[in-house]
């Protein structure tokens, strides 16, 4: 009775709002300790074929860039490499992690920018995020910054195809002075980063002996 009842189940892929999702809901039940923990919480607080920019949190930002980008790309390659080392205290990764997150953090923060207002021909990319209703640091921003006419224009354009509708978003962005913003976001965490690693390097110091 049960078999018969499973074969009576629509595969999960058919579900509503699942589609390729289905995939990545795969990878989670393989390998639920690597990235696709992140990946997961970009889909879903960006539900499939649904656009809803207050869903875009500055919170939520974080938490999906901590464990899609900074986490697995910048402290879990130095904390092996500090392990092989030698360096297995619990200060040092301590250390090392508050430096290497925020480094993530920063890294994943550039590359929104650079999604739309960075040159093709440079990063070698032509960015998607507005088209791909993608949580970026874009959109936290400008929602944190915006009037409720801003947010009604932005809900109007964010996730949709088309060049326009991309134009539309960025002279959005334009007008709330974001490049400024992240200018100076950028100087200010490269001067953190810096005394980050100024105050904490001297614990690596016997390496190089």
């Amino acid at each position: 009775m049960t078999s018969y009842l499973l074969q009576e189940q629509p595969c999960w892929y058919n579900k509503p709002c699942i589609g390729l999702d289905a995939i990545n809901d795969a990878m989670l039940l393989e390998a639920y300790i690597y990235p696709e923990i992140g990946q997961n919480l970009d889909l879903i607080i960006v539900p499939k074929g649904k656009v809803d920019v207050t869903r875009f949190t500055e919170q939520r930002y974080k938490t999906i860039v901590k464990y899609k980008m900074a986490f697995y790309s910048f402290y879990l390659l130095f904390a092996a490499a500090m392990f092989m080392a030698g360096i297995d205290g619990e200060k040092e990764h301590a250390n090392a992690k508050n430096i290497l997150l925020e480094m993530g953090e920063f890294f994943h923060i550039e590359d929104d920018y650079l999604d739309l207002f960075g040159d093709p021909i440079v990063t070698g990319k032509i960015g998607t995020d507005t088209q791909d209703n993608t949580c970026s640091w874009l959109v936290v921003k400008h929602l944190q910054l915006a009037s409720s006419e801003q947010r009604k224009m932005l809900q109007e354009s964010y996730g949709q195809k088309g060049p326009e509708k991309v134009a539309k978003v960025k002279e959005l962005y334009e007008e709330l002075e974001l490049p400024t913003y992240f200018t100076k976001f950028e100087e200010e965490r490269y001067s953190r980063l810096m005394q980050l690693i100024e105050k904490h390097s001297c614990l690596l110091s016997h390496l190089s002996s």
